[in-house]
């Protein structure tokens, strides 16, 4: 069974990066009938926030991707130290005690002799004595993976036939000084006892998966298919990563995205096939091809979101948005109307409150200055309300017989005396909504 994972850390809320890689793996496992796992990264005490965990849920839970399961990696700690016994006992797993500063020069001395920065393993040749020593006066070291000196290879379900050296990689660090498992070695250890058949992530995990695929061999698992998309920047391709803050779900839901906007776009973002709008996650499930997608950075702007929420909400129909519209104040009796003159006129749900104030307190009116006296004669030609559907075509016919105006010079002075703007629904579907002329004191 085809089973894939969103493997969130809860420091930070969700953003459209984030969802990205969440989407690829539910589509793969909806596609196939098989199993979506939300593995919750908690590894870190210090910076894992409970109310993160409830946060992303609720974000997944609003696009509409649910979860088979969900999995703390908290809770399965001694897993991990089982593993990390495992390769101990192989000789795969040795104790480091290097400082970062001392770290680091070794890394500069690496690069002025031309050399590439990997770590020289000179941990490998302490003695017991030693090593209690060092422990003695720094503490606990950290944990690094012994990697055969060998090519890793695979083959990308993106990117195409992979081969890394892995003497040109540093053996990775696993667990730290003060015990913390790292991502690394949880991600390896929860990918192979939980099934974990197909991973897609970003392609600045690539090294990172030249070295998992050893370790997941080394602890007798199954090695996944692997996927890494290419990652976003932004619409004039600087780092995304500055403004991700900005783009939290919970901030694009607040500016209004509808979830099926958000979707069709990030799940077709990066690929060979065109942006198109799908109404449900069905949808996006059938038309979904990870081999479409390619390697080359991918420009996300937050603006292309807006088109597509309106081009969503003209397609709903009013039993779709009632709630929206009741809360408005709006009388039954005129909701269907409402709905019908101002759906294409909206980017979001929240424009329909600017469309009903209009409506109910009356525009601000806009008149040039050499149409004053021609809105004052039309005013007083508008009979009293309510309007009706006629009103619109009966009014203006005596406002062109009183005046002599036709055409443009005609209905648009009085579209933006009656409704303060230049374009928007037909006038006589506006009419009978409208409750108050302002323009009706000149």
């Amino acid at each position: 069974m085809t089973t894939t994972r969103f493997a969130p850390s809860p420091t930070g809320y969700i953003h459209v990066g984030n969802l990205r890689t969440a989407l690829m793996n539910y589509l793969i496992a909806r596609q196939s009938g098989g199993s979506f796992i939300l593995r919750i990264d908690d590894t870190d005490p210090e910076r894992s926030k409970e109310a993160y965990v409830d946060a992303l849920k609720q974000d997944l839970e609003w696009l509409g991707l649910t979860w088979d399961r969900v999995e703390r990696q908290s809770k399965r700690l001694d897993r991990y130290e089982a593993a990390a016994d495992k390769l101990r006992e192989m000789g795969r797993f040795y104790e480091c005690f290097e400082t970062p500063t001392e770290l680091d020069l070794k890394r500069k001395k690496q690069l002025n002799m031309g050399k590439p920065p990997v770590y020289d393993r000179a941990a490998l040749a302490l003695t017991e004595a030693e090593k209690n020593s060092l422990r003695a006066e720094r503490g606990q070291g950290h944990w690094r993976f012994k990697l055969d000196h060998e090519r890793i290879e695979w083959r990308d379900g993106i990117l195409g036939d992979i081969s890394i050296d892995a003497a040109s990689v540093s053996d990775p660090v696993l667990i730290r000084g003060d015990g913390q498992v790292l991502y690394t070695l949880a991600s390896v250890v929860d990918d192979t006892e939980m099934g974990v058949t197909d991973v897609v992530r970003g392609s600045d995990h690539v090294t990172n998966t030249a070295t998992q695929i050893q370790i997941i061999q080394a602890l007798g698992g199954a090695v996944p298919q692997f996927a890494h998309h290419s990652l976003l920047t932004g619409p004039q391709g600087e780092a995304l990563s500055k403004r991700l803050g900005t783009l939290s779900l919970r901030d694009l839901r607040s500016q209004g995205i509808e979830p099926a906007a958000l979707l069709s776009l990030m799940a077709r973002l990066g690929s060979a096939d065109p942006i198109e709008l799908k109404g449900s996650v069905a949808e996006l499930v059938e038309g979904f091809d990870i081999s479409r997608f390619g390697a080359a950075p991918t420009k996300f702007d937050v603006q292309d979101l807006f088109p597509l929420t309106a081009h969503y909400l003209q397609r709903l129909d009013l039993s779709e948005v009632a709630s929206d519209i009741a809360a408005l104040g709006v009388p039954d009796s005129l909701a269907e109307r409402f709905w019908t003159v101002t759906r294409d006129n909206i980017t979001t749900r929240a424009d329909l409150a600017r469309w009903w104030l209009m409506f109910r307190e009356g525009a601000e009116p806009e008149i040039a200055e050499e149409d004053r006296d021609f809105i004052v004669q039309a005013m007083a030609l508008l009979p009293e309300g309510p309007f009706d559907g006629e009103t619109w075509g009966k009014w203006t016919t005596e406002v062109k017989q009183a005046t002599g105006r036709k055409g443009k010079s005609l209905f648009m002075p009085l579209r933006k005396a009656l409704t303060g703007q230049s374009h928007g629904p037909e006038m006589a579907d506006v009419m009978p909504l409208l409750q108050v002329v302002r323009a009706r004191s000149l």
